[in-house]
């Protein structure tokens, strides 16, 4: 692959990670605190490749003047190298982050992993608010380590996809990451009460309910999972970033 192949691969690969992180595309890759390093990159990229242009011009100005004055023949057309049509096949990942965006991690991924729920530094105070809006992995965090305390006497509300565990045991889930999608666990709730009768994988789901002392065991590592006892379950669309990023590793 000569250099002017080369500065134009960097250019779609830059102008693909441009695309991406003006878009909710770069989403499903990594979490989103890292959209300015996702955009600095593409930048960087796409300036690698004028830059490749440009020095290749000029140093093709200057071999141009050198044989002017040069009695000796250069290499013709003959001579010249060619690259390995092999090397091409470099540019098929870029081809893919382009035209296919990888779905995000759901329920096969879920009940193949165990829960990551680790120890909160701090319980931070809850809004007033009815029903009261908590991350999967807050509520997780708060029922099992702080054994419900900020939870008593409130409705709660959790938005997350749906797992049915070996034994049918239904799970809300979030995928949660610590820097990209290659790192995401699952942080898994279980679900009680009044439960919709049909339970589909991966449908997103906004459960409402009460706080629940029980407890369960994740079959995958023996991590903890909570239950909510649920009042009211609605599907929802799938939110714009799947993965919840208020788990610190």
């Amino acid at each position: 692959m000569n250099r002017q192949a080369q500065a134009a691969v960097l250019f779609l690969l830059g102008a693909s990670l441009l695309h991406a992180a003006t878009t909710d595309l770069y989403l499903r890759y990594v979490k989103q605190g890292l959209r300015p390093l996702v955009l600095l990159s593409g930048a960087v990229l796409i300036a690698a490749a004028v830059a490749t242009v440009w020095y290749e011009r000029k140093r093709a100005r200057g071999r141009g003047r050198g044989r002017k004055h040069d009695d000796e023949p250069g290499d013709g057309p003959g001579h010249a190298h060619h690259e390995p049509r092999v090397s091409w096949l470099l540019v098929l990942p870029l081809f893919a982050l382009i035209l296919v965006a990888p779905p995000a991690l759901g329920s096969y991924s879920a009940t193949r992993a165990g829960t990551a729920l680790q120890e909160p530094l701090a319980y931070p105070a809850l809004p007033s608010a009815d029903p009261l809006r908590l991350g999967v992995v807050d509520y997780a965090g708060r029922a099992v380590y702080d054994h419900g305390r900020t939870l008593q006497g409130r409705r709660v509300q959790l938005t997350g996809f749906l797992a049915l565990d070996r034994d049918g045991t239904p799970y809300l889930v979030r995928m949660a990451l610590n820097c990209c999608a290659a790192d995401a666990q699952p942080v898994k709730v279980a679900l009680a009460g009044r439960i919709p009768p049909v339970l589909q994988p991966d449908t997103w789901l906004r459960i409402t309910g009460t706080y629940s002392p029980r407890r369960a065991k994740d079959p995958v590592n023996g991590g903890p999972i909570p239950f909510i006892e649920v009042t009211e379950a609605k599907p929802v669309a799938a939110p714009k970033d799947p993965y919840d990023e208020s788990w610190n590793g």
